[in-house]
């Protein structure tokens, strides 16, 4: 694997981190009634979360300036294991037997390319 910057790592890692939370803000507020369509789409949780997204974006770009190419999208996988966490904790979900397999093959493949790249 080709040097790289682990603080170009650590922004990528954060704003996939972030992005997961406003997927949850934007579930919170799909989950509410709203009076009207425009209050749905323009109230001040789905302003914030694409406010948050935005920011995401941008700290991608910022990262891959730092870090190659191919890292990208397995550090992006780590939004599936937040997205989990975040469904289990906040929405109750259920955590069933295939999700955990695939939650451990997502960390695995993550571990085995930091580690052999």
């Amino acid at each position: 694997m080709k040097n790289f910057s682990i603080a170009y790592a650590l922004i990528l890692l954060f704003g996939v981190f972030i992005s997961a939370v406003s997927q949850v803000m934007l579930k919170k507020s799909a989950n509410k009634k709203y009076d009207s369509r425009i209050k749905e789409y323009l109230n001040p949780l789905v302003i914030f979360a694409y406010l948050i997204f935005f920011m995401a974006t941008l700290l991608s770009i910022v990262a891959y300036k730092g870090i190659p190419l191919s890292m990208g999208p397995v550090l992006e996988a780590t939004s599936y294991i937040y997205v989990t966490v975040f469904g289990v904790k906040i929405f109750k979900e259920k955590l069933g037997k295939k999700k955990i397999i695939a939650l451990l093959l997502i960390i695995t493949g993550i571990m085995i390319y930091s580690l052999c790249g």
